[in-house]
């Protein structure tokens, strides 16, 4: 396992990858850290059989996504990956997206016992984490710099397999398209995200927003955000 790639030659979809990896339908799922059930949704509704238990520990995002009543096939859930309320061996696919590094890093190793513990025996586990390079990742560090816990989340993972909970099937690297409309979505999206807790003073703001429309074109900002994905197997 390695926390980077030196050369990344597929640009795609994180749909593409997992549709890839896996087969979903007549599965049960769960997403650890939901977010606006963006995902979630394209997941739930882009096969049959699929049921899928969606948890979030922003109470904010869980209470809009408790106004979702177009997603018959999901339950949605306020619960953090370190104590998931499920049975035991109770789920096929356990997905992360993005969320590993978000979980305190006293808590990583807990997530990944707890995401054994849920898996059928053979189940898997898609864990996508950002890696730590990029335009985007450059601005995002000047108020947010997630270097430290995006390490402390490989180095859970690699343990993990070292450990025997879980063998690695694959490991995979892409860069996933990433847009926006203009500063007003990054700053809505990004940094008043309500998971996080970002104070920016003027000057600060005034080098983000600087940094940010260097990229930006007739039709938005564009960037090429390189994700690792490491598929897991109980």
């Amino acid at each position: 396992m390695k926390i980077a790639a030196s050369q990344i030659d597929i640009t795609c979809p994180e749909a593409d990858i997992y549709n890839r990896l896996l087969s979903l339908d007549n599965k049960h799922m769960v997403e650890l850290g939901c977010g606006a059930a963006r995902i979630t949704r394209d997941i739930a509704e882009s096969g049959f059989g699929r049921e899928i238990s969606a948890f979030e520990v922003d109470e904010i995002a869980h209470q809009k996504n408790l106004q979702i009543d177009d997603l018959q096939n999901v339950t949605f859930g306020l619960a953090g990956a370190q104590d998931i309320p499920l049975q035991d061996e109770s789920v096929d696919v356990v997905f992360m997206f993005k969320s590993l590094h978000h979980v305190p890093v006293e808590l990583m190793s807990a997530s990944m016992q707890e995401i054994r513990r849920i898996l059928k025996p053979g189940g898997f586990a898609y864990i996508s984490e950002p890696i730590f390079a990029g335009k985007f990742n450059d601005i995002l560090r000047l108020f947010h710099d997630e270097q430290t816990v995006r390490e402390a989340a490989f180095d859970t993972l690699t343990r993990a397999v070292d450990e025997g909970l879980f063998k690695l099937v694959e490991e995979t690297f892409f860069y996933a398209p990433l847009k926006f409309e203009n500063f007003a979505e990054f700053e809505s999206n990004v940094i008043k995200a309500t998971h996080g807790n970002h104070q920016l003073d003027g000057d600060l703001y005034s080098r983000v927003q600087q940094r940010f429309d260097e990229q930006m074109g007739d039709d938005g900002a564009h960037f090429l955000q390189p994700i690792r994905v490491d598929l897991l197997q109980k």
